[in-house]
């Protein structure tokens, strides 16, 4: 949910008319970048803050007793995108830009890199359901051959991903403060327990955070030199990973709106260059 910060920068992007030839993104980035894509401006608004308290999305109830996920799946990438907040399919596959989605083969814990021509088969919508299935709390997707989940999970920050493509210059989305550095997680049996047979999974879910904090320091390192471009939240993030308070939601998004607001001459300055 922190995500909705991303939903905030990207509608300012597509109100001065700021697209980039390459995107990508894992989990909730990949879900919004979808909507950029599409040139749906409002749309990642509507359905995080007016949907996020519907019983439907996130429902503690049907996790604990139903054993289904605590995200509603058939709910968000079904109902919301068909039906209630309708997503523009012809737009996004007309859409020129590359777009590259970030998925986890639970067996091996690698990621895989999905591009248009490999989900045009596939359907959109369920290669961000398998991007997004948080272990735990959503069920694996069986996706490309393979089994899937959170891309998240094996490349949260794909910046490297991108210079591999050819990426130069990247401008790049960050959804926590600046500084922020993850723990190593504490009892880490519990994926063995849940997933005995993912060992790929749980070695990934093991070393995440390593990753991650290397990937924030490559960052740091190339935003000053002057190779990157980073928005992250300027002031202190209040959004838990599970929110369902549309105000804080509200609050966030707006935040994003405002930082990248701030930032947008010295990024049209930056790219100039």
């Amino acid at each position: 949910m922190r995500g909705v910060y991303t939903a905030g920068v990207l509608d300012v992007f597509m109100e001065n008319d700021l697209y980039f030839p390459y995107v990508i993104g894992a989990s909730a980035g990949a879900c919004n970048a979808v909507s950029y894509l599409s040139r749906q401006h409002g749309r990642n608004r509507t359905v995080n803050l007016e949907y996020s308290s519907h019983p439907e999305y996130i429902s503690y109830k049907n996790w604990l007793f139903k054993k289904k996920g605590l995200f509603g799946m058939d709910f968000i990438f079904d109902e919301l995108p068909n039906r209630l907040v309708p997503f523009d399919y012809a737009a996004f596959k007309q859409s020129k830009e590359r777009f590259v989605v970030v998925v986890t083969d639970v067996r091996t814990g690698q990621p895989v890199y999905l591009n248009k021509e490999d989900y045009e088969e596939m359907e959109i919508s369920n290669v961000l359901r398998a991007s997004s299935s948080i272990p735990f709390i959503a069920p694996v997707v069986e996706l490309a051959g393979g089994q899937m989940m959170d891309g998240g999970i094996a490349d949260p920050i794909p910046v490297h991903k991108a210079l591999k493509d050819g990426v130069q210059k990247g401008v790049v989305v960050l959804t926590q403060n600046a500084g922020y550095r993850k723990k190593k997680p504490k009892m880490t049996w519990v994926t063995k327990k849940f997933y005995p047979e993912y060992t790929g999974l749980d070695e990934s879910l093991r070393g995440r955070y390593i990753k991650y904090n290397e990937t924030l320091d490559f960052i740091e390192k190339e935003e000053k030199s002057g190779n990157l471009f980073v928005l992250r939240p300027m002031e202190k993030m209040i959004v838990k990973r599970i929110e369902r308070d549309p105000k804080r939601l509200g609050v966030l998004y707006e935040q994003g709106r405002v930082d990248a607001l701030n930032q947008l001459d010295n990024l049209r300055s930056w790219l100039a260059e």
